[in-house]
């Protein structure tokens, strides 16, 4: 089977549990943003030492909003001050693990001028990402299906993420005028090479396979296995890392990515998505389409679908996020995320979703249109600090100590 190596792991566990778990402190808000009932978007199954937290809005690819974030917020600190709880698994109902936040919802509260409950969401949602980068039990995410955003997000920090042949990641969040967010700085930037660069900017999917090659996911399972690897985590007692990668690792496949996948063009993508700028990566992409290149062709084609703004702001996330902790890249996306919806630069979040989610013209009217036009005070206000009447994201890093 195709995992992390097991010291890596029990290494980072280890890390983990010298926490002091006395007085601890999840970050959260109280809101009545959207619609769902918590207890019907989050259901819980209990087993002899685990809980198993299934995301349950399959109707919108098991979305993410506020009922889910505050929700499992509450559960995962409940079970793990729980001593007889060993550890957690996240699973997604029907044929998603999770699309991402539900940026349709955010929309239309910014559309009603309810700016205030879009900020609480994010502010939830990014303390969620930080509890379970720092959780101190082991994390099974079972990514069977789409995993997109800030399904990524809740999913990759924790210890283990088992891929199958259904799952589809992708951070797609500059086609609607966004940047990858809630810890997609963090995660992307550690992939081999440029790899992250390009997966940000372009929006483009990878397979199970892909994931595990590259490192976002951790182990590889055939979707029919999926309910045998349920039951047998089901059955342990215990909260020792080391055992549970035993018990994936009985289901596990060897896999190997497509002989089309972007893993075989990396020695292309690191020459070009290793400039400085998004102008340099172009220029560098054109120089090769010039002499028939077809990956780089369609590489340009995807560019030219995103926003010009968000494609700057994006490269400069991921390029500070590869210095930086979990709770220094949250925090830093918290800020951009508010400068996002506020609609106080560019209104282009809201024009993205409504170009690709609400109208479905496909046809969004960037402001700014092109990438000349982008100022770098543009850039520049998305990660300058909030206003001494905006608060910024607090997390507890007194009590739980971030990786890096």
């Amino acid at each position: 089977m195709q995992s992390v190596k097991s010291t890596s792991i029990l290494r980072r566990f280890l890390q983990k549990s010298r926490l002091v778990s006395q007085s601890r402190s999840f970050c959260g808000v109280s809101s009545n943003v959207l619609i769902d009932e918590p207890e019907s978007t989050v259901l819980v199954e209990g087993k002899a030492s685990s809980r198993t937290a299934i995301l349950n809005r399959p109707h919108v690819l098991n979305a993410i909003n506020y009922s889910i974030a505050s929700r499992l917020m509450k559960l995962y600190k409940s079970w793990e001050d729980d001593p007889d709880i060993g550890f957690v698994v996240l699973k997604g109902n029907d044929r998603a693990f999770s699309a991402g936040g539900d940026i349709v919802s955010l929309y239309n509260l910014l559309k009603q001028g309810n700016f205030q409950d879009c900020k609480e969401f994010c502010w939830t949602m990014y303390s969620l990402v930080y509890v379970v980068g720092t959780y101190l039990k082991p994390h099974v995410a079972l990514l069977n299906g789409v995993t997109m955003g800030g399904g990524a997000g809740i999913s990759i920090p924790g210890t283990f993420r088992v891929a199958t042949e259904k799952t589809v990641f992708a951070t797609p969040e500059t086609l609607i005028g966004y940047h990858p967010d809630a810890g997609a700085s963090f995660y992307l930037s550690r992939l081999p090479g440029y790899l992250g660069e390009y997966l940000a900017l372009t929006g483009d999917k990878i397979s199970g396979a892909e994931m595990i090659s590259c490192g976002l996911a951790t182990h590889y399972s055939h979707s029919a296995k999926i309910r045998l690897i349920e039951e047998q985590l089901g059955t342990l007692i215990t909260d020792d890392p080391s055992v549970i990668e035993r018990s994936l690792e009985n289901w596990g496949e060897i896999v190997h990515p497509d002989p089309a996948s972007i893993l075989h063009r990396i020695g292309t993508l690191d020459k070009c998505f290793s400039h400085d700028t998004v102008e340099e990566i172009i220029d560098a992409l054109e120089s090769k389409a010039a002499k028939q290149d077809a990956w780089c062709v369609a590489t340009l084609r995807k560019l030219q679908e995103t926003s010009p703004l968000s494609l700057k702001v994006s490269l400069r996330s991921i390029r500070e996020g590869r210095h930086q902790t979990l709770d220094k890249c949250l925090r830093r996306e918290y800020r951009m995320s508010v400068q996002a919806l506020s609609g106080q630069i560019t209104s282009d979040f809201c024009e993205g979703v409504r170009a690709r989610l609400v109208d479905r013209d496909l046809a969004p009217k960037w402001n700014p249109p092109t990438l000349e036009k982008v100022t770098d005070d543009m850039v520049d206000q998305y990660f300058s600090p909030l206003t001494a009447f905006e608060p910024e994201l607090e997390l507890p890093t007194q009590q739980r100590e971030a990786f890096t």
